[in-house]
């Protein structure tokens, strides 16, 4: 193991910090006229948004400061508290219902998302397993196949509350570790055209998600129904231009837009702030995940590398389902912009994760 040395990678925690900060604002400017509207303050969202940031801040500094490879030796307890949170979750009169998914356990605003701090502990566990049996990956029954099956029942069970945006990153950024851990490209096609044939059979079990795909492509055909969000998102992202309309001056976010403060904050940072604004916060995310990728390759053990590739890959697959669903590119899901939009466990657990991240960065090579 090489030596730590006194500070992380400095471009890892700047962009981090600069891109939480810039979603405090975002929150506030976004959520003031609905958390009015609802709640008779204007500062409700931002409040929430500020307790838990200082908290997810917290957490980052203080695993920033722990030894990475401590996570290795609790990796298979914390998966199975992950599965534990999963199935008590889907309990009626336990998990709470919000945004028509059971996902959520606990009391009145307040409460935590099982299937975040699954995330997190499947790519802990996945990078234990992987780098201690690296030669059998290249092997479908006995390497890749018992990383598949845990994936498997984890997006299953997330799938049952149903959460599809949460799943799809927990598929995606594990793939994304069984690839970098030497899986073979063959084995991973054929997993591709499984995928295909479950997403299908997804929607066709559940008439709400067709309506989605329906929805966008071709919006215009249910404007008042499923193609209302992503045609209000239109039309925030539409008269922003190149500088925007200026900070609180959106217009969507009366009550036209849904979401405005958690998934589709990112069309109202396009209306406020423009063309300049958006591509701001996707250069810092770029910086963020080249860092990252940066502190995976040069990471003193496989079991580093593969962690830091998982947390990176979470950051980047979020950052591109949300953006994507934002702009009309794929279907309408419910998950969040990483760092900016309002949340309390994905805000929390994304920055406890960077934490992690700029540990191992303090002994990259």
């Amino acid at each position: 193991m090489s030596k730590m040395r006194s500070f992380p990678d400095p471009w890892i925690l700047v962009s981090t910090l600069i891109i939480l900060t810039f979603g405090v604002v975002m929150v506030y400017s976004a959520s003031a006229v609905l958390a009015f509207h609802d709640y008779g303050d204007y500062f409700y969202y931002l409040k929430r948004q500020l307790i838990f940031a200082l908290l997810g801040v917290a957490a980052m500094f203080v695993t920033m400061n722990v030894d990475y490879w401590v996570w290795k030796k609790y990796a298979k307890v914390g998966l199975i508290v992950c599965f534990a949170l999963l199935v008590i979750v889907l309990i009626p009169g336990i998990g709470v219902v919000r945004g028509g998914a059971r996902s959520w356990l606990g009391i009145g605003s307040f409460g935590i998302q099982p299937s975040e701090f699954m995330k997190l502990g499947m790519i802990v566990f996945l990078a234990k397993l992987l780098s201690e049996e690296q030669s059998k990956i290249m092997q479908f029954t006995r390497g890749l196949l018992p990383a598949l099956g845990l994936i498997g029942v984890a997006f299953g069970m997330i799938m049952l509350q149903p959460d599809l945006g949460t799943g799809a990153v927990l598929v995606g950024a594990s793939l994304l570790i069984i690839y970098t851990a030497g899986a073979r490209l063959s084995h991973l096609a054929y997993l591709g055209l499984v995928g295909l044939a479950g997403f299908v059979g997804l929607i066709a079990a559940a008439p709400y998600r067709l309506q989605r795909i329906t929805a966008f492509l071709d919006p215009w055909k249910d404007p008042l129904g499923a193609g209302y969000q992503s045609i209000q998102s239109l039309y925030a992202i539409g008269p922003g231009g190149l500088a925007g309309l200026g900070l609180g001056m959106s217009r969507q976010k009366y009550s036209y837009l849904p979401e405005p403060q958690t998934d589709f904050i990112f069309s109202i940072i396009a209306e406020e702030l423009g063309f300049i604004g958006g591509a701001t916060i996707l250069l810092l995310f770029t910086l963020l995940v080249w860092r990252g990728m940066r502190t995976a390759i040069t990471a003193p053990d496989t079991f580093g590398s593969l962690l830091a590739v998982g947390i990176v890959g979470m950051v980047a697959v979020q950052v591109i389902i949300n953006i994507g669903v934002v702009i009309g590119m794929f279907p309408v899901t419910g998950i969040t912009l990483p760092l900016i939009s309002a949340g309390g466990s994905s805000l929390t657990l994304m920055l406890t994760a960077i934490g992690v991240l700029l540990n191992i960065s303090r002994y990259a090579r």
